[in-house]
């Protein structure tokens, strides 16, 4: 086993990569029950698919963390909403 205590794992940080890590298992067996992933043209005019919109909810909600961190003396809990509600509105209107 190689040595990991350089990093900083505590409790939060683990639910973090396992969440990411149980999305990306759950987009795998959603597209592997039905394949194709209903390709569609949303806000950003171009074609998407489910696996597409996933990555830019991800990818977006990092840097709302980001600067969250940056702009907000707030929890990073209040943060987690606004993320959840901007991966709803990627999946419905992207």
């Amino acid at each position: 086993m190689p040595d990991l205590s350089w990093m900083a794992w505590t409790w939060p940080t683990a639910i973090f990569f396992i969440t990411i890590a149980c999305l990306i298992a759950m987009m795998g067996v959603w597209e592997f029950l039905s394949p194709g992933g209903g390709p569609r043209i949303g806000v950003l005019r171009f074609e998407t698919t489910r696996g597409d919109r996933l990555f830019i909810s991800l990818l977006g909600s990092a840097f709302i963390c980001l600067g969250w961190l940056v702009a907000s003396d707030l929890a990073l809990w209040w943060a987690l909403g606004v993320c959840l509600l901007y991966a709803v509105l990627v999946f419905c209107f992207v």
